[in-house]
């Protein structure tokens, strides 16, 4: 999507999770209110985008520039899990450019555990991600993405299997960032007190990808945050529950004139 700024309306970044693409967001985007200027965007190595994948940091920066290049000078950036990281990222490298952020389902602290350490080896992580691309996408067929834990699934692989389901070929960039967020998730967390502007937390404590207690983390860490839980929606808001997603973001936008 082009950044192009509708005359009274505030921008709005909206960032995909990981895997993903900027169709996560369309029955959110069809549901914001005019006075929102939607930019739902692919992240290096997803969708359209011809960057390479790459880190936290390397997201952010890429952010920056898009930005720059569409002459917008701040903007709510709204970020669903690897989103919401990337979302902090650019809060705390440029604080100005950033009105605001929506961060749902983000990662943060204590999200990773021993299925993320074990996706992000060399040798076991390939192949794990592999498995999912390969083996598990028929059980998202039967049902896998609306529970992530079906027969046993451990749930990162349901979300891996779901999202192969949508989207196709993407283990590659996955393995490239989850290599590098267990790497280096935890230098961006411990700046979280530095990130000074308005914060909305929307999560839903049913999560099995992101557990509740990082919500948690992130509303006491995060100096202007507040939370707002909601239910029936997993890990995958913006696709399982858009209209309540699209209204938080519209109130909060609102909130910020």
């Amino acid at each position: 999507m082009s950044l192009e700024t509708r005359v009274g309306a505030a921008n709005v970044v909206l960032l995909h999770g990981q895997p993903g693409d900027r169709t996560d967001w369309d029955a959110v985007t069809a549901r914001l209110p005019g006075s929102v200027t939607p930019m739902a965007l692919d992240r290096p190595g997803y969708g359209d985008n011809p960057d390479p994948a790459g880190s936290i940091e390397d997201n952010a920066r890429w952010l920056l520039a898009r930005l720059d290049e569409a002459g917008v000078e701040s903007a709510v950036l709204v970020g669903h899990s690897y989103g919401g990281a990337v979302a902090l990222a650019v809060a705390a490298l440029a604080p100005r450019r950033v009105r605001g952020l929506v961060l749902v389902a983000s990662v943060g602290p204590g999200c990773l555990n021993t299925w993320d350490e074990v996706l992000a080896a060399p040798v076991a992580g390939a192949a794990l991600a592999l498995t999912a691309w390969s083996v598990l996408p028929w059980l998202a067929r039967k049902g896998l993405d609306h529970n992530p834990s079906w027969i046993g699934v451990p749930a990162v692989l349901g979300h891996l299997a779901g999202i192969h389901y949508r989207h196709g070929q993407l283990w590659r960039s996955f393995l490239t960032e989850q290599r590098e967020m267990f790497e280096t998730l935890e230098q961006w967390t411990a700046r979280l007190s530095e990130i000074r502007v308005p914060a909305l937390i929307l999560a839903d404590p049913a999560d099995r990808v992101v557990p509740i207690s990082t919500t948690h983390a992130l509303g006491s860490q995060l100096p202007c945050a507040r939370i707002e839980l909601v239910s029936g929606g997993g890990h995958h808001l913006p696709r399982r529950l858009p209209g309540v997603v699209a209204a938080r973001i519209g109130a909060f936008v609102d909130s910020l004139d």
